[in-house]
């Protein structure tokens, strides 16, 4: 059965979390996840870092598909502008990539991997760790990639050659997530 790599990110100015997955059929595999930390110090060279980092990690696990966390607005718009940024220095270490980058809110990432648009971020890890079979500690930001990754799978957008089906959303993503674990009863 043919298979196919996504490249989750969840961008941030200090930590960048990055997860790697494969997805052959209804079956999804773990491959990597961790987490870019910038050093303090000038933005710009954090910036550097992003790109590099992630430059780097497009070239060795040579996605097929890549899913990004959209940037939202908060209270501190000098921190969205930064997170913007960051976002934007990881899309351009990816542009040597010739995978096609999908964009997900946080909410449509919750709800597909959780089932509740504003899950908190430990339901997410707990959701993640449990669907991928993963056991010991996952970094919070890892494992928001690999969410993002996750919901990019379940979304149906992935190109696997296989019949395309509808999209689940919402309750039914969170049922098939549960199936494609193995955990079903």
């Amino acid at each position: 059965m043919n298979s196919l790599r996504i490249l989750g990110i969840d961008p941030g100015s200090q930590r960048t979390g990055y997860g790697v997955l494969d997805v052959a059929g209804q079956q999804l595999s773990y491959v990597a996840s961790g987490v870019i930390s910038t050093r303090e110090g000038e933005f710009g060279v954090r910036l550097k870092e992003i790109f590099r980092s992630v430059r780097e990690l497009a070239a060795q696990y040579q996605p097929d598909q890549i899913s990004i966390e959209r940037v939202f607005v908060n209270r501190n718009a000098d921190s969205a502008l930064k997170l913007g940024q960051a976002r934007g220095a990881a899309i351009c270490g990816l542009v040597e990539c010739a995978a096609d980058l999908y964009e997900y809110a946080p909410r449509q990432i919750k709800l597909a991997v959780v089932g509740s648009g504003g899950a908190a971020k430990e339901q997410v890890q707990l959701m993640v760790k449990g669907l991928l079979n993963l056991q010991g500690n996952l970094a919070a930001d890892a494992a928001d990639a690999l969410a993002v990754a996750v919901c990019h799978a379940l979304r149906g957008r992935v190109s696997v050659p296989s019949p395309a089906r509808a999209a689940p959303s919402g309750r039914a993503a969170w049922t098939l997530a549960v199936k494609l674990s193995g955990r079903a009863r």
